[in-house]
């Protein structure tokens, strides 16, 4: 099973970013597909996550309005589209899946994890 992520960079406060996550290697039917992210130094942070099959969104209070999660209608891709992005979102970024679906992804208990990838977001 793989999740592949990518898309992060470089970006100014207040640009925007989005970010890809490939999965594979399985069905990913009932799953929750989430993001999280994490500073070095500090607790892995759930961001966002997306039923695989209702589409059922949820976000964390940090991101919600500036975030949006979505996955494309093949079921291939999820996306994580990024905007007013600050100093403080600064991270690596992971694509996480979860059997439990939305309700519980939130602990970060998840069941595949993809490698990170890095967003800067220069003052």
């Amino acid at each position: 099973v793989q999740l592949q992520a990518s898309g992060g960079g470089l970006v100014q406060t207040g640009g925007s970013l989005r970010l890809s996550c490939v999965p594979s290697g399985r069905s990913f039917s009932g799953y929750g597909l989430g993001w999280f992210r994490q500073v070095p130094g500090k607790e892995r942070e759930f961001v966002a996550v997306i039923g695989w099959n209702s589409g059922k969104t949820s976000y964390a209070d940090s991101v919600s309005g500036r975030f949006t999660i979505s996955r494309d209608d093949a079921k291939t891709t999820v996306y994580l589209q990024m905007s007013s992005l600050t100093p403080g979102d600064t991270a690596v970024y992971f694509c996480a899946a979860d059997h439990r679906g939305t309700s519980f992804i939130a602990d970060g208990k998840c069941d595949y994890w993809g490698r990170g990838t890095l967003v800067t977001v220069s003052s």
